[in-house]
């Protein structure tokens, strides 16, 4: 049986050749580096964190600081270790933008480090930043973080979103410039949601995920067109209202959609309301004849929209009512109903 030996002689690159290659490399890195620093601020900013941001530094080394003026920092922890916390600390006091126009922080929230967060986003703040998402979550799926006074008059927010986060302003608020806003987990009375929609004036898009305290959703607003209701929880130590009440005229979107804990919910007054997507599920121990009652609700109060979607969650008393005789109006489609 013949053996290879060690010394066996291999192919080699020829001198020439290696010279070639280190030219490519050369010249690749030179093209990065050509790059203006506009348009790597752009890439930067597309990258899913702020981490592979920082990583970049190693394609050239004009790229090691350009990370540190990107208008966009994204901060996301699955684990609640110190790491995470350590990694946020020493990258904001690298950081030199005096604009932010997104910030990220989405991990699991520590009533042990309030501090840290609220510098966090006090740093956020005070670069006037554009969007703002806080998606900070535990185990009880409870709001805990406090949000700071000052959150509350910040004109530069367009954009927020905000989960497990308290909201208790002492006074007026002022989102003058807010278009956008979803809240998850959250508790909010009327005089509250009633506060939020006076202080925003240009909101158009209002998102309330999983949020409890409030009976009636009363949205005189002139600007806000889209409503989208995810779901109602009932606090683990107090029993809320199990009806719910909606009254929004001028919106013009309304989706209803996820667990519903709720007898009733209620729709008063949506009259301007052009597209309608429901696809929700009524507690276990809600009454047959009960969760009949709201989906035929639904359906006769939005008879006058142009299209109302009836989703999967809505199969089995969609398809009670058909046993029953109930005429569904040529408006409905059922999209995602086998």
């Amino acid at each position: 049986m013949e053996t290879v030996e060690e010394g066996l002689n291999l192919p080699t690159i020829a001198p020439n050749r290696t010279e070639s290659l280190e030219f490519v490399e050369e010249d690749a890195e030179d093209r990065i580096s050509a790059l203006p620093d506009g348009l790597i601020h752009e890439i930067l900013s597309c990258l899913p964190s702020t981490k592979c941001a920082i990583r970049t530094g190693t394609l050239s080394k004009r790229w090691n600081h350009l990370w540190t003026l990107v208008p966009t920092l994204i901060f996301e922890h699955a684990d609640d270790n110190h790491d995470f916390i350590s990694f946020v600390d020493k990258t904001l006091t690298k950081c030199r933008q005096s604009k932010l126009k997104k910030f990220v922080l989405y991990t699991a929230y520590d009533i042990r480090f309030e501090t840290q967060f609220s510098n966090w986003i006090g740093y956020a703040m005070n670069c006037n930043v554009e969007e703002l998402n806080l998606t900070l979550w535990n185990t009880d799926l409870k709001a805990e973080f406090l949000l700071d006074q000052s959150f509350f008059a910040r004109s530069s927010f367009s954009d927020l979103t905000l989960e497990g986060c308290i909201f208790d302003p002492i006074g007026a608020i002022s989102w003058k410039n807010l278009r956008t806003l979803c809240i998850t987990f959250g508790k909010l009375d009327e005089d509250l949601i009633k506060n939020i929609l006076h202080g925003s004036p240009q909101l158009e898009t209002f998102e309330l995920n999983y949020c409890y305290g409030y009976r009636r959703l009363d949205i005189a607003s002139q600007s806000v067109k889209k409503l989208v209701l995810s779901g109602y929880i009932v606090p683990y130590d107090k029993f809320e209202a199990d009806i719910i009440e909606i009254n929004a005229p001028n919106i013009l979107s309304l989706t209803i959609q996820d667990e519903l804990l709720l007898l009733k919910l209620l729709l008063l007054n949506v009259s301007s309301l052009v597209e309608a997507n429901i696809d929700y599920r009524n507690s276990e121990t809600t009454p047959e004849e009960a969760k009949e009652e709201m989906l035929k609700g639904f359906i006769l109060n939005l008879r006058h929209v142009k299209e109302l979607k009836i989703g999967g969650f809505c199969s089995e008393v969609v398809s009670r009512l058909e046993a029953k005789g109930f005429i569904f109006p040529s408006n409905v489609k059922f999209p995602n109903v086998i």
